[in-house]
């Protein structure tokens, strides 16, 4: 098919009114970071892939804005019609539209793509030009994507409450006292993962995420569910009605918003013509930074209570039976990597002739033979899904595995294609970044190994992400710290040599669910000011340094906050600390000892002395004697 531009500008041109722009996010209509193959619109239209950005199409510009991670992805992904707006750096999209279109320019949405927060941003930053934003009836990217994908009817699996640790009805109840504390009749729920949580189900409508295409409406005595109904077991039907959950159309969800805006949404089973609102909770919470535009519109502005979903925070704060979850998917999953550590080491060593994951001899190395086998990105990711696929609860990947060499690891999320990807280079920096969905919980680990003779400058550069990693992983902290205070300890080794890296610190992480998930965050961004860190939630640790064009390196654990032990308690606020639950060692060639303090290197020591013991179980002999070298302590000068 030809170019989509040349297809959505004479649609922009008819419409009523006529669009001078027409704005294309990365969302589907859950707001969703990860999203299903239809709803790529994005990358359809632009040919950008990366998981986040907005495109902006007027009549003869088009433009993607993302952030620091894709900035070298977008430039080679991005053809010469379509210009790269690096957030940050550029001017915003609403102010390039304020300042470079019309007054009274309207540019078109589609408000199922857009949350409430976002909307209204633009609009505000419109109205100062008389420029509107017109909510689309249709969307214009569907009218000319010819070959979208079609919907998929996956099924809908109950979540045991073994994994789960708390019931549905408790949840429920726990939801529904905050309703009423803050006079809300009802609640809606449009993102994906706090519906599965919420109703202890779960799916496989995106890949990589364990969620179901669902909408969820809670009142203060009704529930329900919107789905397509053709996913719907027996099963999952009588953990609803258990649950007092009634199942409805994943369509219905829109005029279903209306009947609670008016009071008359009723269950089946209550449909005897009374409001349900005949308390004083007239109230109908909605998350501006989660909920779609169109739902909002479908409520009045006096009854809106505008506040992030109660669910976020709840859902971050992990029960016992998920932490321990957490905990033992991580060793099963640090004896995959391994495993694969082990593996590719030898693979490395008899095709390519190289020293190896332990020695470091000068010299460069290519594949020995044409027969032998060829090494790449893909093949080797590919090996490192099947150790993870032989171990307990395994239910798929938690992201696209990033495996990189070379100048490929430069880009932070990177996604090797079979067609384009580099083969293997024993003279070269091999980072992977990768992750699985277990049953009982959701992994994400980075190594960066080299099996050459790394460099001086390498060995600096990773020494200092090394250093930044150890930081915050020994960080004690007063309650009410946020992971906007944080983010700094990971990098001030990095500040001091005039380098750094253009994504935030550390993320939360779901229980089987979400890999990344808030509503907390470690990052200099300002919104990772908006919540405190507290005992039980999950945050990832993984600073970085990526060199364009050469090398790129990160380190990256799950850590669990936990109470820290402290011998004083300063205006008794209560101390935090972390505890790593992901185990796979760190290699030791890469590290300039000379630059590490005797703390760092006993930390390592002690890692990886834990590692050694964890893992025992379930490698063989020759894995066994392959972790026993790669934990060897270092000595302390």
């Amino acid at each position: 098919m030809g170019d989509p531009l040349d297809a959505l500008r004479p649609l922009m041109a008819s419409h009523n009114p006529p669009l001078y722009a027409l704005i294309v996010p990365s969302e589907d209509y859950h707001q969703s970071e990860y999203v299903s193959s239809r709803d790529k619109r994005r990358e359809f239209v632009s040919g950008f892939s990366g998981s986040a950005g907005v495109a902006l199409i007027t009549m003869t510009d088009a433009r993607v804005w993302t952030d620091g991670r894709y900035f070298v992805q977008a430039a080679q992904e991005l053809s010469d019609r379509w210009k790269l707006m690096r957030i940050g750096e550029d001017p915003s999209l609403e102010n390039w539209i304020s300042d470079n279109l019309p007054d009274d320019a309207t540019i078109g949405i589609d408000p199922w793509c857009v949350s409430v927060d976002t909307a209204q941003r633009w609009e505000n930053i419109f109205a100062r030009k008389q420029q509107k934003l017109v909510q689309l009836s249709v969307n214009l990217v569907d009218e000319v994507w010819k070959s979208r994908p079609l919907a998929e009817a996956n099924p809908v699996i109950v979540h045991p409450i073994e994994f789960a640790g708390r019931s549905v009805s408790d949840k429920l109840k726990d939801l529904r006292e905050k309703l009423t504390k803050v006079k809300a009749h009802g609640i809606i729920f449009t993102t994906l993962d706090e519906v599965a949580w919420l109703y202890n189900v779960r799916g496989s409508d995106v890949d990589y995420c364990p969620v179901i295409h669902s909408f969820a409406i809670v009142t203060t005595d009704t529930a329900f569910f919107y789905v397509d109904k053709k996913k719907v077991s027996d099963e999952v039907y009588s953990h609803m009605e258990e649950n007092k959950i009634e199942v409805r159309d994943y369509g219905a969800v829109s005029s279903d918003v209306g009947l609670l805006s008016s009071g008359q949404l009723s269950s089946a089973s209550k449909q005897n013509g009374i409001s349900e609102r005949e308390n004083n909770n007239h109230l109908i919470w909605v998350d501006p930074g989660t909920c779609c535009y169109a739902l909002y519109a479908n409520l009045k502005p006096d009854q809106i209570y505008l506040q992030q979903s109660p669910l976020a925070l709840e859902k971050a704060l992990k029960n016992p039976v998920e932490l321990d979850g957490l905990r033992k998917c991580h060793i099963r999953d640090g004896a995959a990597v391994v495993q694969y550590l082990v593996w590719l080491d030898k693979q490395m060593q008899d095709n390519y002739g190289a020293p190896g994951y332990f020695l470091e001899p000068e010299g460069t190395h290519k594949r020995k033979h044409a027969e032998t086998v060829k090494l790449t990105e893909v093949t080797v990711s590919d090996k490192l899904e099947g150790f993870r696929a032989s171990k307990e609860h395994f239910k798929g990947l938690s992201f696209p595995t990033i495996s990189s060499v070379g100048p490929n690891a430069a880009i932070c999320h990177y996604n090797p294609e079979p067609e384009t990807c580099l083969e293997l280079d024993a003279d070269k920096i091999y980072l992977f970044d990768s992750g699985a969905q277990y049953q009982d919980g959701t992994t994400d680990i980075t190594r960066t190994v080299h099996f050459g003779k790394p460099s001086q400058h390498e060995k600096a550069c990773y020494t200092a992400v090394l250093k930044g990693h150890i930081a915050l992983d020994t960080a004690k902290f007063p309650s009410g710290t946020s992971g906007n205070t944080l983010d700094v300890l990971a990098r001030l080794p990095l500040w001091k040599y005039g380098l750094d890296y253009r994504h935030g610190t550390g993320h939360g992480v779901g229980s089987y669910l979400n890999v990344h998930e808030g509503p907390h965050m470690i990052s200099f961004k300002p919104q990772a000011r908006n919540v405190p860190l507290q005992v039980s939630m999950t945050v990832t640790d993984e600073p970085g340094y990526y060199e364009d064009g050469n090398f790129g390196i990160r380190l990256e654990n799950v850590l669990i906050v936990k109470e820290g032990d402290t011998k004083f308690n300063f205006g008794d606020k209560g101390y935090m600390s972390f505890e790593h639950i992901t185990w796979a060692p760190y290699q030791k060639k890469l590290m300039d000892l000379s630059v590490m303090v005797p703390d760092e290197i006993e930390w390592v020591n002690a890692y990886h002395s834990k590692c050694k013991e964890l893992l025992a179980s379930y490698l063989d002999e020759s894995e066994m004697a392959w972790l026993e070298k790669a934990t060897e302590p270092i000595s302390v000068v």
